[in-house]
């Protein structure tokens, strides 16, 4: 058979390369990752769906709250408003601090989230073993602060200076970017 019969296989189309990924340690009640939301935005807005962004969780243990709203994170990205609840969360930081598991509720219900399930998955603790993954992960890597960063197998720790990292990522994304195309 020759190349131009109908038979033939069609040319390869070449592949979109994957998207790098941008691994996110962070904690809903630390100001510095509140602080990284800029970083963040610039980056999606820089890389659109080039760039997946995923949030990693490392609740702290001097802030009461973090662990449940790490959980109460998982339960709004079941629900489908993940990362809309990670900003709204982030976005009110002190507001978090005084009101705890009621308010972690009630940002669910302003953004039209179920929070009649998300107080129950705060209850049964349905969303406990992706956090503790996380964490355990996270120790395992090497992080000790919020915000980390790891794109590309290279940890960049936030929780002691953000000068610089937004910079640093682009650097990274840029080449792997480069490399895969």
């Amino acid at each position: 058979m020759s190349d131009s019969s109908p038979a033939s296989a069609p040319a390869p189309v070449a592949a979109r390369p994957s998207a790098v990924v941008l691994d996110v340690w962070c904690e809903l009640q630390c100001p510095d990752c509140h602080r990284a939301l800029d970083d963040l935005h610039a980056l999606r807005e820089r890389y659109g769906d080039r760039l997946e962004v995923r949030l990693r969780h490392f609740p702290l243990e001097k802030h009461q709250h973090a662990f449940a709203a790490a959980q109460a994170a998982e339960e709004a990205l079941e629900q489908g408003k993940g990362w809309a609840y990670v900003e709204a969360v982030l976005g009110r930081v002190e507001e978090l601090t005084r009101g705890g598991e009621p308010f972690l509720v009630e940002v669910a219900r302003e953004l039209g989230l179920d929070a009649e399930e998300f107080d129950t998955a705060l209850i049964d603790g349905r969303h406990i073993l992706i956090v503790d993954a996380d964490q355990a992960e996270g120790k395992a890597i090497g992080v000790t602060g919020t915000p980390t960063y790891v794109i590309g197998g290279e940890r960049l720790d936030g929780g002691k200076s953000q000068e610089g990292l937004r910079a640093r990522v682009e650097e990274i994304a840029d080449r792997l970017l480069t490399g895969q195309g």
